[in-house]
């Protein structure tokens, strides 16, 4: 089982580079990244329990508006090292422009010679969908939709796509990613709706430790998964177990990589300043030992 770190970069906090270089060096298989474009000022879609920092009430941590571009991030830490594996956890792939975004991934691609986990969500904010012209209630049908009009982008020389929220006619788009067929998509959720959509159009899913809080909740949802593969006539050697946000326990990532848990990717806290982050990239670091 491999271990990652996500981080939410902001201007405050560790540069890219540094990071990038730093997680290498300590041994850890990728880095991610989240994507957050800005917070509306006002807001009626409560703020899930899941992200309620004690004592915070119904307000967003204030980093959440100052949170970089993931590509440009990753492109920045694909620069600056040879094997780390780059991470969006997650994009907000239903808040962007299909053909804009495979384009995006596959140049990332590209240039970090293949090295590309695209992890994508739903999200939860309606307000923040809306100012991208998504809306909430049918936001999945449109991730569906954008996943395979993007691969089809990826893997065609000559590639159309007519549905209900994408639609475009024969085009050509390069360049095309280096991962053949194409950079894994790995799916954000924890719920029964999202092992099903992993199936239909995802090579990966990304449960998150702080809705599922116990790895015996991952574990019953990877028996979900392999049960829905199989009734789909899915390999379950073809779909990853990303779990994100574990906890820098060594008996519960011992437990994950016993239940076939591909990767535990572990998280920086905000105020995440090189004077922090490093040290705790020291600590984690033990757990690969």
């Amino acid at each position: 089982m491999h271990l990652g770190i996500f981080i939410a970069i902001t201007e405050s906090t560790i540069r890219i580079d540094e990071l990038a270089r730093a997680v290498e060096a300590r041994g850890f298989e990728s880095l991610w990244v989240p994507e957050f474009t800005h917070v509306p000022v006002h807001r009626r879609t409560p703020l899930p329990s899941y992200l309620r920092a004690p004592g915070a009430g119904d307000e967003q941590p204030p980093h959440r508006s100052h949170i970089f571009d993931p590509f440009i991030t990753l492109t920045g830490a694909a620069a600056v090292t040879q094997t780390l594996k780059l991470g969006t956890g997650i994009c907000l792939l239903i808040q962007r422009d299909t053909i804009m975004t495979a384009k995006a991934v596959a140049c990332l691609d590209q240039l970090s010679g293949g090295r590309v986990l695209f992890g994508i969500g739903g999200g939860w904010n309606a307000e923040q969908m809306e100012h991208h012209g998504t809306m909430f209630k049918t936001r999945f049908q449109k991730m569906g939709e954008q996943v395979r009009a993007m691969k089809a982008i990826w893997t065609q020389d000559i590639a159309e796509f007519h549905g209900e929220f994408v639609n475009f006619a024969p085009l050509w788009c390069w360049p095309k990613p280096v991962q053949q067929p194409h950079p894994p998509v790995l799916l954000g959720g924890e719920s029964s709706y999202t092992l099903q959509r992993v199936v239909d159009y995802g090579e990966g899913w990304l449960p998150r430790t702080h809705v599922l809080r116990q790895p015996a909740q991952v574990m019953q949802g990877m028996v979900e998964l392999r049960e829905r593969a199989v009734k789909a006539g899915r390999d379950m050697q073809t779909i990853s177990v990303s779990v994100f946000g574990a906890a820098a326990d060594r008996q519960q990532l011992e437990a994950y990589r016993a239940a076939g848990v591909t990767r535990a990717v572990l998280m920086v806290p905000q105020p995440a300043d090189r004077e922090t982050v490093l040290p705790l990239l020291d600590q984690y670091a033990q757990l690969l030992r």
